[in-house]
């Protein structure tokens, strides 16, 4: 979701090369950005840190999207000429892009709007019989953004017929996933490969930019789906759409109860009974999919 910042950032800055700063997911993402020629992967550990801030040179300006403590420490230790650090408690309303990319523009005194999600990668044509349907059952926030097992193998039981299937999921992730293989066995559905925590980042990436269709929760991929503009429905719990759905993807749908108890932004439902996922059922997606 800092993509389209980064991109306003470096168009403000045209003969600037850049080094990202992160963790091996969020660098690695950037694998094949053209102007982008280090990538260093920051252990969280504050010896680590300290470490890194020596190690890594003097820059002409350091930008953190980041607004913890632990952001905050490492802006200060790191040698730059300028320094700029996210705020989250400056920035109150829009979705998370806008957010971001209002950081950058009060950094640079520009106004620039924000594009889309730019990830510099060619997505690769699903050369399959059928339409390729991605299922994404993992969200690393908590466990309450999570959709369940049954309910996803349902839905892609369902389309089963019009779509081959990939389940994706990172190592947390492979029992979820494993559960969702075994409804599809159980309906007698043979056509899905199972990718949960055999796939790098890039490989991730190829995946879902090949999609024809994803149905997802709040997470990671479900934004990797929309720098691809691929067809995506999203599962929709606890966290606040309007604040982190899919960023101009023009073939989008939110499935989500409305709630008096949302959103509650809690990694665990607080009051034990989790409806704003488990009132939601397969055909809930399976008619967002329809309209989609």
């Amino acid at each position: 979701m800092a993509t389209p910042a980064i991109e306003n950032l470096l168009a403000y800055y045209p003969d600037a090369e850049w080094v990202a700063i992160g963790s091996h997911v969020s660098v690695a993402v950037f694998n094949e950005h053209p102007r982008l020629i280090q990538q260093i992967v920051l252990d969280k550990s504050y010896p680590a840190l300290f470490k890194t801030a020596r190690q890594s040179g003097r820059f002409d300006a350091f930008f953190s999207f980041r607004s913890s403590f632990r952001s905050r420490v490492f802006k200060n230790i790191i040698q730059a000429d300028n320094k700029y650090q996210y705020d989250k408690h400056a920035f109150q309303t829009g979705h998370q892009v806008e957010k971001y990319n209002q950081f950058v523009n009060q950094c640079l005194g520009t106004n620039v709007p924000p594009g889309r999600l730019k990830i510099y990668r060619q997505a690769v044509k699903n050369k399959l019989q059928k339409p390729l349907l991605g299922i994404n059952p993992g969200a690393s926030y908590g466990s309450a953004k999570r959709w369940y097992p049954a309910e996803f193998a349902k839905v892609a039981s369902r389309l089963s017929n019009r779509y081959d299937s990939v389940i994706f999921g990172g190592p947390d992730e492979v029992n979820i996933a494993a559960d969702i293989e075994a409804g599809l066995k159980q309906a007698g559905v043979n056509n899905y490969q199972n990718l949960a925590g055999k796939t790098s980042i890039d490989e991730l990436i190829d995946a879902i930019a090949g999609l024809d269709l994803m149905i997802t929760g709040d997470s990671g991929p479900m934004h990797l789906a929309a720098a691809f503009q691929v067809p995506t429905v999203t599962v929709f719990g606890p966290t606040k759409d309007k604040e982190t759905a899919q960023w101009q993807n023009e073939k989008t749908a939110i499935v989500k109860k409305n709630l008096p108890c949302q959103p509650c932004m809690k990694r665990v439902c607080p009051l034990k009974h989790h409806d704003c996922m488990r009132l939601i059922k397969a055909e809930d997606v399976l008619r967002a999919v329809k309209n989609l």
